[in-house]
């Protein structure tokens, strides 16, 4: 094998060794050296964080973001973000301290490690934030009683349960707060109120389909679409939405008396499903027939059974205290001593075992 001549053996040398401290090299310098000469760390020394004293939700750019994160932990987030790191730059390490210059203002030490070309660095940069105060787009809305939809909750022939009411408003929250997890800022209760039956003031017409949808499927009853033209804006036609949905006369747990037979009313869709008392079993009330109501369930009240015989048993009013007689229908499993649960037919003067 021809050995090497000497000017390529000073080639050799002369590349693998750092011109400035002698080191070993793979370039021209070293990673020290090359490390020692760049500018690897630098920071914007103000960040801005514009958000809302209302609601707490943040404006990134143009775009109000809702924002549950804490104030030092953003702090935090901020001050990173304001640091810039050169290319070459590997396996950075963040440590963030934070000093509260005033209420408006917080002062962030950010302390990088990383490495630089195979060589460990370390530096700091100090970023100012700014913490700006705005109303955001929701709250603006809010606040000027802008909205686009009304959910109307009214009842046919009849007022509206404390239950109902009841029901149809958590509805109605649990729709707000599922559309804005979602990312809906704008789909928000602007407010309830409760004159007539219960109205629902919505910011978006599409939350207000949403939640008439969702109140009807878990009230029964239907719901109305009634547009109205409230004005135009950029030659668009703008419109206000009345959802108006009418409960059925009958709700779940009505007792009536439908010729002669005690139903209870466990489906008050569009078909009014029952419960015959008296055989136990299930029957539809067919649209349009005729009864008389008696009361709800959840009205009833404890009764002790005096005695039992051949299907009878005699119960202790609990209004009056005295004995009366009332059928026992086949499906209640009770006997002397123990309660059942009644309902008052005061026309008929009778008792009615509910459960």
């Amino acid at each position: 094998m021809p050995r090497s001549s000497g000017s390529e053996r000073r080639m050799s040398i002369r590349e693998s060794i750092c011109p400035l401290c002698g080191e070993p090299s793979e370039g021209d310098l070293c990673g020290k050296c090359r490390a020692g000469r760049t500018r690897w760390l630098e920071a914007a020394p103000r960040a801005e964080c514009v958000s809302c004293p209302a609601c707490g939700s943040r404006k990134a750019g143009a775009v109000w973001q809702d924002s549950p994160v804490p104030r030092e932990e953003l702090a935090r987030e901020l001050a990173i973000h304001a640091v810039r790191l050169a290319p070459e730059v590997r396996d950075p390490r963040f440590q963030v301290s934070l000093w509260e210059k005033s209420p408006n203002r917080t002062v962030a030490t950010v302390r990088v490690q990383a490495k630089l070309f195979g060589t460990p660095v370390e530096d700091e940069a100090r970023v100012e934030i700014l913490w700006r105060g705005e109303t955001c787009d929701r709250c603006s809305r809010i606040s000027g009683g802008y909205f686009e939809g009304v959910v109307q909750v009214r009842a046919d022939g009849r007022s509206l349960s404390p239950r109902e009411r009841e029901v149809a408003a958590r509805i109605g929250a649990e729709v707000e707060e599922r559309l804005q997890e979602g990312g809906a800022r704008l789909s928000f209760i602007s407010r309830m109120t409760e004159e007539e039956g219960l109205d629902i003031v919505v910011g978006q017409s599409t939350m207000g389909e949403e939640i008439a949808r969702e109140i009807t499927g878990a009230l029964g009853g239907r719901y109305t679409v009634h547009p109205k033209l409230a004005g135009e804006k950029d030659g668009r036609r703008l419109y206000r939405i009345t959802y108006s949905i009418r409960l059925p006369r009958l709700q779940k747990g009505d007792v009536v008396d439908a010729d002669g037979e005690y139903l209870e009313v466990r489906e008050a869709g569009k078909r009014l499903k029952a419960f015959h008392l008296g055989t136990g079993s299930m029957t539809v009330l067919p649209a349009g027939s005729p009864y008389r109501f008696i009361g709800n369930v959840r009205d009833a009240v404890p009764a002790l059974i005096a005695y039992t015989e051949a299907g009878v048993a005699g119960i202790l009013d609990p209004v009056t205290f005295a004995t009366r007689e009332v059928p026992m229908p086949g499906w209640v499993k009770a006997g002397a001593g123990s309660h059942v649960r009644v309902l008052s037919d005061r026309a008929a003067d009778r008792l009615i075992v509910v459960g």
